[in-house]
């Protein structure tokens, strides 16, 4: 039995999960397989005759048109990415193998959805620096902004702040209400802490309930002073009915004791000012219990 693949290619065409592009030297599109409408939200039929690069986001038109080049020039690109709108309006990435044929003079392309993909090694990247259940900077990029505190403080003879935060008692909140009410505690003191500094400023969570502050450019000990006053007063605020999906009526809001160490009047480095802040705090916490 004989098979006429000239029939037979484009149903197979058709049958890909990837979605294949003919498209002319002027950047129309001549043809497109039916997975397009599961990739761009497109039928067919609304795509030929169209320009591909008016689908195409906007912050990656220099880079795509760059590729474009390329593989006209007869160099195939077997792995190029860029994002795509959808006809919904949300943003798709795509990763694409595509080549010239001098004979038809058309690029043929073969794109396939790399959306999930990319959102999952962002989420990867975002947890290796933040914290998981706060989605607060985390111990060590932390660290890493510490550092360029430092830097930038001797560079340009300036001052920084650093305010070493505990929450008072919450083990007894833990063991009387719960750890998911814990933690959304938690999640409230850094809400609160976040919505209360500049974006030049770092809050990070250092583990279980001890929270830091990076203050950036403090004029004196005396702004620093009044700024860790001032997240006390936010911190100390009445809890709502709800925070992160849990009823938190009959629960009151802990109190914060805080640490507060200024460069370069307490520490030069890293470690002295951060010990500094840590012993103000805990000297805070054993006077309230006195």
């Amino acid at each position: 039995m004989s098979v006429d693949l000239q029939v037979l290619y484009p149903k197979l065409i058709h049958l890909m999960l990837d979605t294949v592009f003919v498209v002319s030297a002027d950047h129309q599109i001549l043809f497109v397989s039916d997975a397009c409408e599961s990739l761009l939200g497109y039928r067919a039929e609304e795509l030929i005759g169209t320009s591909i690069t008016g689908y195409m986001h906007p912050e990656d038109l220099v880079e795509t048109k760059a590729s474009i080049k390329r593989v006209m020039n007869g160099q195939p690109h077997l792995d190029f990415r860029n994002r795509y709108l959808h006809k919904n309006g949300s943003v798709v990435h795509v990763l694409w193998s595509a080549r010239w044929s001098d004979e038809e003079q058309v690029r043929i392309g073969v794109a396939r959805d790399v959306t999930a993909q990319v959102q999952a090694e962002d989420d990867l990247r975002f947890l290796a620096h933040h914290d998981s259940l706060t989605k607060l900077t985390n111990r060590s990029l932390f660290y890493d902004r510490l550092e360029s505190a430092f830097n930038t403080a001797k560079r340009y003879q300036t001052r920084f702040a650093l305010l070493f935060l505990d929450v008072n008692d919450f083990k007894r909140i833990n063991d009387g209400y719960g750890h998911a009410v814990g933690d959304a505690v938690l999640c409230e003191v850094a809400r609160r802490l976040e919505a209360s500094v500049r974006d030049t400023d770092t809050v990070a969570r250092m583990g279980g309930d001890e929270f830091t502050v990076l203050l950036t450019d403090v004029h004196s000990k005396d702004a620093a002073i009044e700024k860790a006053a001032s997240l006390l007063d936010v911190l100390s605020a009445p809890l709502e009915a709800e925070v992160s999906g849990i009823n938190m009526v009959g629960i009151s809001m802990p109190s914060c004791s805080v640490g507060i160490a200024t460069y370069p009047e307490d520490g030069k480095d890293a470690d002295t000012l951060l010990n500094y802040a840590d012993v103000k705090m805990y000297r805070m916490k054993r006077r309230r219990t006195r």
